[in-house]
């Protein structure tokens, strides 16, 4: 029947922001070779012309594909976000055309917390001051103000997937680690839980962050929190731009409150390779800046390639919608022997009833269905006899269906 999914030969994949080629090697290992890539970023018209016809879109952090990108884009499926972040994407209105939105929130877990532990160690060696003296003839030579991280206290905000990471990285150079995060963890090895963000901040000799861009955390770290920090302490946040209060920063470094601090994200970052990067905190000797690169290895950024691209062949090839952002995740066997239908629809009485109707009036027999929904948005996948043979009412009685936001079968 016409409405089966498209050969994969006809699938057309649009990557932009030069994307790891281990997504490339996976889906042409998978079938996929209607590839096109970008090395970099578009916007505006230029981006909804590149994803007109696209099927599926692959994005790092600088592309935005906001509510009016995603409706231009009719033959869109799903999108890939190549990153941990997906702030990038307007998911509501994504959810609501029926795109599910998958991410690599674990890829680069390992990449974040090496950085993190490596700049503790040198700014508590002065590195940063002393690097910046050296380069300019200077010879400072003299043991005062460089500490061994050894017996020192890493406070950790927010104790996931990275913070615990670091945990373990930090405890294992002889550090004493304490974590705050708003629900309870488990501790890793010997690290102590504060009840507070404020009693972490006042035992931390170094604080790091490592929190999601939300509401609650957008500016969590001003001017009293850092009051609240040990004189001469350290602060490092590798995980959102929004969270620190950078002015208030800046002057606490200025007053000598804090000793150092090391910052990879900022609240407003160049768009392009060729923005200039502005910043209260460049020029001071005692900050390390580094220019978003937390996950940027080799390893991170090929292990994020082939698992975004994993996740959209599998959602392609049999509808899985697990590690979905903005969809309800489903878990399905592989198809044998059946033809895979998958319904999208909005989350309101009757779907599933008129939706079986469908099928029964038309004589259609039902091997097996998986449904999961959430507040807003129904998905139900429905596996039928192979040899299915339904006319153009039977796909004008499906669209007919009250919610329905798309539709498709697989082969």
């Amino acid at each position: 029947m016409s409405n089966l999914s498209l050969p994969k030969d006809k699938i057309r994949v649009v990557l932009f922001e030069n994307i790891h080629d281990s997504a490339v090697e996976y889906f042409h290992s998978r079938g996929y070779h209607n590839i096109e890539r970008l090395t970099g970023a578009l916007d505006g018209e230029a981006l909804k012309d590149k994803i007109r016809d696209a099927h599926m879109v692959g994005i790092r952090s600088r592309t935005r594909l906001t509510r009016d990108v995603l409706e231009s884009a009719e033959k869109l499926m799903a999108v890939g976000c190549f990153c941990i972040g997906t702030n990038q994407v307007d998911l509501d209105a994504a959810e609501l055309l029926g795109i599910p939105v998958f991410n690599a929130p674990y890829s680069n877990t390992r990449s974040v917390a090496e950085l993190v532990v490596a700049e503790a160690v040198m700014m508590m060696r002065d590195i940063p001051r002393r690097n910046w003296d050296t380069h300019e003839g200077g010879w400072n030579k003299a043991a005062t103000g460089c500490h061994e991280v050894r017996g020192k206290t890493l406070g950790i905000v927010g104790y996931g997937h990275i913070g615990t990471q670091v945990s373990v990285l930090a405890e294992s150079m002889g550090m004493s680690v304490r974590y705050f995060d708003i629900v309870e963890k488990l501790a890793i090895g010997n690290a102590q839980p504060c009840a507070t963000l404020n009693e972490l901040m006042a035992v931390a000799d170094v604080v790091t962050l490592h929190v999601p861009d939300t509401a609650d955390t957008r500016d969590m770290i001003r001017a009293p929190q850092i009051a609240a920090m040990k004189d001469g302490a350290y602060l490092i946040n590798a995980s959102r731009g929004k969270v620190v209060d950078i002015d208030a920063l800046a002057e606490a470094l200025t007053a000598g409150k804090l000793r150092g601090a090391a910052v990879d994200v900022f609240p407003k970052e160049p768009a392009s390779l060729g923005d200039p990067f502005e910043s209260p905190l460049r020029g001071m000797r005692n900050v390390l800046l580094t220019p978003h690169i937390g996950g940027s290895t080799e390893e991170a950024q090929m292990g994020i390639g082939r698992e975004v691209a994993e996740k959209l062949v599998k959602y392609s090839d049999d509808g899985s919608t697990l590690g979905a952002v903005n969809f309800p995740e489903v878990a399905l066997p592989q198809q044998a022997s059946v033809t895979r239908f998958l319904h999208i629809h909005r989350n309101v009485p009757g779907v599933m009833s008129a939706l079986n109707e469908v099928f029964s009036s038309h004589h259609i027999n039902i091997r097996g269905q998986y449904l999961m929904t959430n507040p807003r948005v129904g998905y139900v996948v429905v596996d039928v006899e192979k040899d299915l043979k339904a006319g153009e009412g039977f796909r004008q009685a499906l669209a007919a269906i009250n919610g329905t936001l798309r539709f498709r079968f697989l082969n």
